[in-house]
């Protein structure tokens, strides 16, 4: 096949949608197989389980050790699926994540190797230890669902998604990520420490055999496929639009940088997942407000370090009336 038929073969033709019920069966079921080897953060699981039917991608942001990684290859081994993993380092090149081109000397052409991005669930575990041009090498990705090499973009898989794991210490050691990196990332998340009792369940389960070792896929790519289907046709209201704009311009008017009009589409997906979620073909208020802090808040910046991202969010919840 070339490249040509690849890229027709990933555009020609619209699956069709899962049903409702079929769809949020989905979400359940890989929330619940997660909920195998991830302790105590079933609302988390929910979230990054949505952002992918969501057509997004997520940032994992907290301390070393507390399962950030395991979550990632979890949700992967949940979905039979191609699963990459790319790990940032400071000497991480930009072709060690697009791929490159290399001379094969018997056809005397040159040939694609593609590199780990060509993936369904793509883990781009520490992402803040690559310096920004390496980081970069993820934006036309994220956004585009293509790589360019050498002036030619390739398009990659259908679904594509990526979970990044970033660690929220040794800043000295690592790199802030682009504020336009970071505006392609659905959702930002933590996972937090567990609880003690929650602690005690994860040593008995790791105590021998980890778990992730024996969790196997309950649904494949073609079942994802289409529950995305089924959300993009979740209805979304005028008042339910023009709530979400309310917010997003309260986020403008009350902080250095606001949530962009990107910000703004991902939110009303992401409510639009939520609601097939609860197995509603059509998004409330309630799934924006249950979104929006998880969605906006990283895409905020102020010039108060006491006030940030997530204080306007929620003062923009607060304050911006549902009409």
């Amino acid at each position: 096949m070339t490249d040509a038929d690849a890229t027709t073969a990933t555009t020609v033709g619209t699956p069709e949608p899962l049903p409702i019920d079929d769809a949020a069966d989905v979400c359940a079921d890989v929330t619940a197989n997660v909920g195998r080897v991830i302790v105590g953060n079933g609302e988390t699981v929910e979230h990054v389980v949505t952002t992918i039917l969501a057509r997004g991608h997520v940032l994992l942001e907290d301390v070393p050790g507390v399962g950030k990684t395991m979550l990632a290859r979890s949700i992967a081994r949940s979905i039979d699926c191609e699963f990459s993993r790319v790990q940032f380092t400071p000497d991480l090149l930009p072709s060690d994540v697009t791929g490159v081109n290399v001379f094969n000397r018997k056809s005397r052409e040159f040939e694609f190797q593609p590199g780990p991005v060509f993936g369904n669930v793509v883990l781009a575990d520490e992402i803040n230890r690559a310096p920004p041009k390496s980081q970069a090498a993820m934006l036309e990705a994220m956004e585009e669902g293509q790589v360019t090499v050498d002036g030619e973009s390739r398009p990659l898989p259908e679904p594509f998604a990526v979970i990044a794991t970033q660690n929220a210490v040794e800043p000295e050691r690592t790199y802030e990520l682009p504020f336009a990196e970071v505006d392609r990332f659905t959702k930002k998340l933590e996972l937090g420490y567990p609880e003690p009792e929650e602690e005690s369940e994860v040593l008995a389960r790791t105590v021998g055999h980890h778990p992730i070792e024996r969790l196997e896929a309950v649904t494949d790519l073609e079942t994802i496929v289409r529950a995305r289907e089924t959300v993009a046709a979740v209805t979304v209201n005028e008042p339910v639009r023009e709530y979400a704009t309310r917010l997003s311009n309260y986020t403008r008017e009350h902080a250095r940088i606001g949530a962009s009009p990107r910000g703004t589409i991902a939110l009303l997906r992401a409510a639009a997942a939520r609601a097939t979620l609860d197995g509603r073909e059509y998004v409330v208020p309630d799934d924006v407000r249950r979104e929006a802090p998880v969605v906006l808040a990283h895409r905020v910046r102020t010039d108060d370090h006491r006030h940030g991202g997530a204080d306007v969010v929620a003062d923009a919840l607060d304050h911006v009336p549902v009409e």
